[in-house]
């Protein structure tokens, strides 16, 4: 059984809890076990917690959910930016998948909403097809 965890940003919550019902729900579906599911404040946060997840023996990938909303200024951009990088590049690092389910930059709250279970379940089923490609 594939073992992963999930990592929700907390902002946005409204959002960001309906996808994280999504991302349970897909889950099971899926036959997937989740063995640990952690809330951090925003997206730029998720990171280190990823890095924490992939450490784990009993950890196989991480969902990583959030949603980053357009506002007045580029801080969306920046920020979806450098959390893409960032959890690329630990993807890499551990050999292991992270599901980007990360909904942004560029959005609004209303196009946010609509995307949110596509996002949530996309993220969850990435890292179960990822994990059977670098299993085989």
């Amino acid at each position: 059984m594939v073992s992963i965890a999930i990592v929700r940003s907390e902002f946005n919550k409204e959002i960001t809890s309906a996808m994280l019902k999504h991302a349970r729900s897909h889950a099971m579906e899926l036959g997937l076990r989740i063995v640990a599911e952690v809330t951090v404040p925003g997206a730029f946060d998720m990171p280190v917690v990823i890095k924490k997840m992939l450490e784990k023996r009993n950890v196989d990938g991480v969902a990583a959910i959030g949603a980053v909303i357009k506002g007045e200024t580029k801080h969306d951009e920046i920020i979806s930016q450098q959390v893409a990088q960032a959890i690329t590049s630990l993807s890499l690092r551990y050999s292991k998948p992270v599901g980007f389910g990360v909904i942004g930059p560029g959005v609004t709250w209303v196009q946010a909403k609509k995307r949110s279970r596509q996002y949530a379940e996309q993220s969850v089923e990435a890292v179960l097809r990822l994990h059977r490609i670098l299993k085989d």
